[in-house]
């Protein structure tokens, strides 16, 4: 793989081209050019071609692509076969959703634990994975060593508990509290996921429609 910068831009692609080079594996498609992909992902071929080139050489002229390659290398890329280990923190309706209907271990991620505040919720099991008490949190993270936490909280706590789990040594945070949260400490990431912004970007598109 080449030694450079990769933009945020081409990293936030990566995931779609994962997406649609796995459904067409499914469907048993063999091999695709860039121009049928661009089309279906609304891309030009040149820009997928472009943001390939980032990690290496892949396809062949007059050839194309072969699905099932290229979808590996992008999935190794991506991290796939890395087998990070996750768990949520909160086990409320939207982490309950989550842990009932998201698959984790398709994407790459181990999970085997979710923390609630709620007794009512800690010792149950949703689809295999354990709520545990808040209390047990630290000790879990110092014992296994979860790469990222699933953060589904109420936002007075988002950032105090995001610090809390950086000082623990978790390096990856896929937040859904509302909040924008940071930090000082390098190597450190957060994709903060704003279900309002994507409705009122909805709403901007249809009302300009």
């Amino acid at each position: 793989m080449k030694k450079q910068k990769i933009s945020d831009a081409v990293i936030h692609r990566l995931p779609r081209y994962y997406r649609y080079l796995d459904d067409l594996y499914n469907k048993g498609v063999v091999r695709i050019s860039s121009n049928s992909l661009g089309s279906r992902m609304d891309i030009t071929a040149s820009q997928i071609r472009q943001d390939l080139s980032c990690f290496g050489e892949f396809g062949q002229q007059g050839y194309g692509y072969n699905v099932a390659e290229l979808r590996a290398e992008i999935g190794h890329i991506l991290g796939i076969d890395n087998g990070h280990r996750i768990i949520v923190v909160g086990a409320g309706h939207l982490g309950h959703a989550l842990l009932q209907n998201f698959d984790f271990e398709k994407v790459g991620f181990q999970i085997d634990s979710a923390f609630d505040v709620a007794s009512s919720m800690i010792g149950t099991t949703i689809r295999g994975v354990t709520v545990r008490s808040m209390d047990e949190l630290d000790e879990y993270v110092e014992q296994y060593h979860p790469d990222v936490a699933v953060l589904t909280v109420p936002q007075s706590v988002a950032q105090p508990l995001a610090d809390r789990l950086i000082e623990l040594g978790i390096r990856g945070f896929w937040n859904f509290t509302n909040v924008e949260l940071s930090t000082q400490v390098s190597g450190v990431f957060f994709e903060n996921v704003h279900f309002v912004d994507t409705l009122l970007t909805l709403s901007y598109r249809i009302s300009r429609s």
